[in-house]
């Protein structure tokens, strides 16, 4: 059983015939078999051995990424057996002794050891992600909320001077209070209303504020209705 020398061309045409329809060594999940066969890889195979190539960086990336390796407390574990005692039962063992070196174990550990130490690092690095996002959050302006009113202003008669009148409503001004586009709208009896828009944070004015203050002017205006109410 084995794959003979994998430094050897025809080890590594061996690897990738066994790796044809299997993702790992053993099992379905990555395990020290992977981690055993891995060492005895040089290099990364050659192109055209596609499944070998697959398997050597899918396995060679949880060097990179220990502290993202889901599999570490299912794997760790598994003894390591020789390198023989994986493959192909038809192959002949030609790793010598068939033991592991326990040198090249410690030098290797694709699935991490230091569990402990990497939690304390990931621990740390979402703590620093965490105030990076309440500070950005902080900063952040908050969201101020608008909305777009239409009042129709009516005088008492037709004899009320109607540019005094919208003199009288543009005269009121507030924090969060900004008046727009006005225009005269007949309603009957050669009498003409006042319609004009604004835009008011929801906040800080509001249409009883607006119908207070408007109506206040008596000589000029009769009522105030909101024709439109929209919000931004």
């Amino acid at each position: 059983m084995g794959f003979g020398d994998l430094k050897s061309p025809a080890g590594l045409q061996v690897l990738n015939d066994y790796l044809a329809d299997k993702s790992y060594i053993e099992g379905y999940v990555p395990s020290q078999a992977d981690v055993a066969v891995f060492e005895a890889v040089s290099s990364p195979p050659p192109a055209d051995l596609c499944h070998a190539l697959r398997w050597y960086n899918h396995i060679k990336s949880y060097e990179k990424e220990k502290a993202r390796n889901v599999h570490t407390e299912r794997v760790n574990h598994r003894v390591k057996k020789a390198l023989g005692k994986y493959g192909p039962a038809d192959v002949e063992d030609t790793t010598g002794s068939g033991a592991t070196d326990s040198k090249d174990d410690d030098d290797i550990d694709l699935f991490g050891s230091d569990d402990e130490e990497e939690s304390e690092e990931a621990k740390r690095l979402r703590e620093e992600r965490l105030a990076q996002y309440e500070s950005k959050k902080a900063k952040k302006p908050a969201l101020v909320a608008k909305s777009s009113i239409l009042l129709d202003v009516k005088p008492w008669d037709d004899e009320t001077d109607m540019a005094k009148l919208e003199e009288c409503v543009r005269s009121i001004q507030a924090d969060g209070l900004v008046w727009g586009s006005s225009k005269l709208v007949p309603v009957g009896y050669g009498i003409k209303k006042l319609q004009i828009q604004c835009v008011v944070e929801d906040d800080k004015v509001g249409t009883d504020m607006l119908e207070e203050q408007i109506t206040a002017f008596e000589d000029y205006v009769q009522s105030m209705d909101v024709a439109a109410f929209n919000k931004i």
